[in-house]
Order: structure tokens, then sequence, then C-alpha cells
């Protein structure tokens, strides 16, 4: 049997939910398909499943051995059909890596509207502010806000948030309203955003860089937590306007010192890796996120912030 077969007859077992069911489904006898499963398993040197007489379960290398031979198989399929001179609908898997925030708050109903268009397409979604191997983890598509650094992957560019120094009305009618960079060193406080550098690089009033590193009344790795705890005056946040934009509009949070950060735009990018075959409804999906995000976000409000 072909590597190819073995591979469907193993995506069959998973979906299917047993060895019996995936027999009737292949028109074949549930002894067949037990033995390419243990040819398969010795082939590879692991246990995919763990088999019981009531259930099956996938292993560790199971579940990403199903998640590639899918990808594989899809990709497959979506080749010959473009060879093909038929036109057929998107269709198949696409596992995708966000950030949680930004993926929650925007991306998702963008993808919402996608698979309205493509109800085919089978998103496999993981929101996660770790930046993920997209290659070891066996990753389509991630969504990225940051400067990229990753020369291995390919970008292309959706948009751009400003990053913000916020703080509530509150805060600042206790500790002041700081009007240049070195006001906060004097009875400042933050809440950190675990995942980038403690010191936040701002420019003092002769302009010379100065990096500043306020002690840290809440560390988190996830933006909107540490949103809510600025609204409730418990410190200042270094936050993207895609985070914070509405608590502005509504005066929760107010901006302090955009004239002394000597950053405050990033990029929001869509990312592959330069070794995946990119499929039709990756490529697909890629066009339309840029189109989406093209216009002017909503959160941008240059009038008010």
């Amino acid at each position: 049997m072909s590597q190819l077969e073995e591979m469907q007859t193993y995506v069959r077992i998973v979906e299917a939910g047993s060895i019996t069911r995936a027999a009737d489904q292949l028109n074949t006898v549930k002894s067949a398909v037990s033995k390419r499963l243990t040819d398969l398993e010795k082939r590879l040197g692991v246990s995919l499943l763990k088999r019981t007489s009531r259930k099956q379960t996938l292993t560790d290398a199971g579940r990403d051995y199903y998640q590639h031979c899918v990808r594989i198989l899809d990709d497959i399929y979506e080749v010959e059909n473009a060879l093909s001179d038929e036109k057929t609908a998107l269709s198949g898997r696409i596992r995708m890596a966000a950030p949680i925030s930004f993926g929650l708050m925007h991306l998702s109903p963008a993808l919402r509207q996608f698979n309205r268009d493509h109800p085919d397409i089978i998103f496999d979604i993981e929101f996660n502010d770790r930046q993920q191997d997209l290659v070891a983890e066996g990753i389509d598509l991630a969504i990225r806000v940051s400067n990229l650094t990753d020369s291995s992957l390919i970008a292309r560019k959706l948009s751009t948030t400003r990053l913000l120094i916020c703080g509530s009305p509150d805060y600042f009618v206790r500790n002041g309203t700081p009007k240049t960079a070195e006001d906060l060193l004097y009875g400042h406080v933050k809440l950190h955003y675990s995942h980038v550098s403690p010191s936040w690089q701002l420019k003092n009033h002769q302009d010379e860089s100065l990096s500043v590193n306020l002690p840290a009344v809440m560390t988190a790795n996830n933006g909107q937590f540490l949103h809510d705890a600025a609204i409730e005056g418990r410190g200042l946040i270094l936050s993207p306007d895609f985070i914070c934009a509405d608590a502005i509009r509504t005066g929760q949070l107010q901006p302090v010192l955009e004239h002394c950060q000597l950053q405050n735009e990033i990029g929001v990018y869509a990312v592959y890796p330069q070794t995946r075959f990119l499929s039709q409804r990756v490529r697909m999906l890629i066009d339309f996120l840029q189109a989406y995000f093209s216009r002017r976000p909503h959160w941008q409000c240059p009038s008010q912030l």
C-alpha cells in the first residue's frame, strides 16, 4: 500500500470514530483496515491510536499525524482540481493561528464572512499570543501583530495599529498626568504585557532616547485583561489601538505622551512558511483579509486619538 493510501485510510479511521465504521465506509472488511493501521504504526515506529473495546483515542503523535495527513490530502485534491477545466468551489481545511485579542475582536467577523461565502472551508483556529513555529505545528497561516524579524516566513501586510500609552481619568487624578517621558519616573506604575520588553522606548524633552521601565503592578499575557485593569485605574498600559480605541472614545481611557514615543505604529500581517505550498483556499483567504482590512480600520479614529 502506498503512503498516500495509508494516509487516506488513517484519516478515515479517525473521522469515522472506529475501525469498524471506517471499514464500512471504505467498503472493506474490518480485519483489512486494522492490518493497515498496524502496518502504518510499525512503519512510523509510533502508536497513533489507543484502542479499547469501547472507543479509540488519538495519541499526541496520532493527532499530529492526522493534522498533517488532512492538510496533505487537501492540497493534493486542490492541485488536481486546479489542473482540470472544471471550476470548483473552495473547500478543505485551513489551520490558522492568531493572537487572542485581535483574533476575537477583529479577525473573527472577517473569518465568519469568508466562511459564509465559502461554506466548504473548514477552519481550525488556535487563538494564542505565543509566537508559534508554523512549520513544526503544521499551521497554514498565522496573523501576527508585530515588527517581523523571521526571514523564513512570507508576509502580506493587512493593516497597521498604533501603540498608545493610556490610563484612566481616575488614575491621572491620583498620580498626575505625565507631560514628558521623564514625568513617568515619578509615582507612575504600569500593567505589563508579558510578551514584550518591559521597557518603553521614549524620547525625553531633548529628543534623546530614554528607556523607561516602570514598576509593574500586574503582568499578564493578554492585552484585553490589562485594558480592563487600566480602566479600573490600576496603572498605565502600552496598548495597541485595536484594543483600547473604544475606551478612549468613551472617555474610560486617556492617551498620553504620543509625541514622546519612538515607535507608535506596528503592522498586522498574514504570514506563512516559504516551504509550504500555498493552496488556493489559503491564497484566497489572504486576498480576502487584505481587502477586508484595506479600508481605514474602524479602531483608528484620528480625530479623537
